[in-house]
Protein backbone atom coordinates (compact mmCIF):
# COMPACT_ATOMS: atom_id res chain seq x y z
CA UNK A 1 0.00 0.00 0.00
CA UNK A 2 2.74 2.43 0.93
CA UNK A 3 4.66 1.85 -2.30
CA UNK A 4 1.51 2.33 -4.35
CA UNK A 5 0.73 5.58 -2.54
CA UNK A 6 4.32 6.73 -2.96
CA UNK A 7 4.11 6.03 -6.68
CA UNK A 8 0.76 7.74 -7.13
CA UNK A 9 1.57 10.86 -5.16
CA UNK A 10 5.31 11.33 -5.07
CA UNK A 11 6.77 9.47 -8.01
CA UNK A 12 4.39 10.04 -10.90
CA UNK A 13 5.60 13.56 -11.61
CA UNK A 14 9.30 12.76 -11.25
CA UNK A 15 9.84 9.82 -13.63
CA UNK A 16 8.86 9.05 -17.22
CA UNK A 17 5.49 7.40 -17.91
CA UNK A 18 7.05 4.11 -19.05
CA UNK A 19 9.12 3.87 -15.86
CA UNK A 20 6.05 4.72 -13.79
CA UNK A 21 4.27 1.76 -15.41
CA UNK A 22 7.27 -0.46 -14.55
CA UNK A 23 7.08 0.66 -10.92
CA UNK A 24 3.32 -0.02 -10.82
CA UNK A 25 3.89 -3.53 -12.18
CA UNK A 26 6.27 -4.21 -9.31
CA UNK A 27 3.69 -2.96 -6.80
CA UNK A 28 0.93 -5.07 -8.36
CA UNK A 29 2.94 -8.30 -8.31
CA UNK A 30 4.13 -7.64 -4.77
CA UNK A 31 0.51 -7.20 -3.67
CA UNK A 32 -0.69 -10.39 -5.40
CA UNK A 33 2.10 -12.45 -3.94
CA UNK A 34 1.67 -11.08 -0.43
CA UNK A 35 -1.74 -12.78 -0.56
CA UNK A 36 -0.01 -15.93 -1.80
CA UNK A 37 2.24 -15.73 1.26
CA UNK A 38 -0.86 -15.82 3.46
CA UNK A 39 -2.06 -18.93 1.61
CA UNK A 40 1.31 -20.61 2.11
CA UNK A 41 1.33 -19.70 5.81
CA UNK A 42 -2.21 -21.02 6.23
CA UNK A 43 -1.30 -24.28 4.48
CA UNK A 44 1.79 -24.71 6.62
CA UNK A 45 -0.12 -23.94 9.83
CA UNK A 46 -2.78 -26.48 8.93
CA UNK A 47 -0.66 -29.33 7.54
CA UNK A 48 2.99 -28.56 8.45
CA UNK A 49 4.02 -29.71 4.96
CA UNK A 50 7.39 -28.59 3.64
CA UNK A 51 5.83 -27.68 0.29
CA UNK A 52 4.01 -24.77 1.94
CA UNK A 53 7.13 -23.51 3.68
CA UNK A 54 9.06 -23.72 0.42
CA UNK A 55 6.25 -21.91 -1.40
CA UNK A 56 6.42 -19.10 1.14
CA UNK A 57 10.17 -18.67 0.72
CA UNK A 58 9.84 -18.75 -3.05
CA UNK A 59 7.18 -16.03 -2.90
CA UNK A 60 9.47 -13.91 -0.71
CA UNK A 61 12.35 -14.44 -3.15
CA UNK A 62 10.09 -13.57 -6.06
CA UNK A 63 8.91 -10.37 -4.40
CA UNK A 64 12.48 -9.29 -3.62
CA UNK A 65 13.91 -10.16 -7.04
CA UNK A 66 10.96 -9.45 -9.36
CA UNK A 67 9.40 -6.43 -7.69
CA UNK A 68 12.69 -5.17 -6.28
CA UNK A 69 14.38 -5.19 -9.67
CA UNK A 70 11.42 -3.34 -11.21
CA UNK A 71 11.52 -0.71 -8.45
CA UNK A 72 15.24 -0.19 -8.97
CA UNK A 73 14.83 -0.11 -12.75
CA UNK A 74 12.13 2.55 -12.51
CA UNK A 75 14.06 4.66 -10.00
CA UNK A 76 17.55 4.38 -11.48
CA UNK A 77 16.97 3.62 -15.16
CA UNK A 78 19.55 0.82 -14.97
CA UNK A 79 18.28 -1.30 -17.88
CA UNK A 80 20.42 -4.33 -16.94
CA UNK A 81 18.00 -4.95 -14.06
CA UNK A 82 15.46 -6.07 -16.64
CA UNK A 83 17.59 -9.19 -17.12
CA UNK A 84 17.25 -10.03 -13.41
CA UNK A 85 13.47 -9.67 -13.26
CA UNK A 86 12.64 -13.04 -14.91
CA UNK A 87 14.49 -14.85 -12.13
CA UNK A 88 11.92 -13.44 -9.72
CA UNK A 89 9.17 -14.57 -12.08
CA UNK A 90 10.59 -18.09 -11.99
CA UNK A 91 10.54 -17.97 -8.18
CA UNK A 92 6.87 -16.94 -8.33
CA UNK A 93 6.05 -19.83 -10.67
CA UNK A 94 7.93 -22.31 -8.49
CA UNK A 95 6.11 -20.97 -5.44
CA UNK A 96 2.73 -21.51 -7.09
CA UNK A 97 3.74 -25.05 -8.08
CA UNK A 98 4.79 -25.82 -4.50
CA UNK A 99 1.58 -24.33 -3.12
CA UNK A 100 -0.56 -26.32 -5.55
CA UNK A 101 1.32 -29.58 -5.04
CA UNK A 102 1.21 -29.21 -1.26
CA UNK A 103 -2.52 -28.58 -1.37
CA UNK A 104 -3.13 -31.46 -3.80
CA UNK A 105 -1.15 -33.91 -1.67
CA UNK A 106 -2.81 -32.86 1.58
CA UNK A 107 -6.32 -32.80 0.15
CA UNK A 108 -5.96 -36.47 -0.83
CA UNK A 109 -5.04 -37.58 2.68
Amino acid sequence: MALGAFAAHGLKSTIQADMFAVFETGVRYQMYHSFALFAAAWGFARWQARAFALAGWLFVAGIVVFSGSLYLLALTGARWLGAVTPLGGLAFLAGWLCLASGAALKMRT
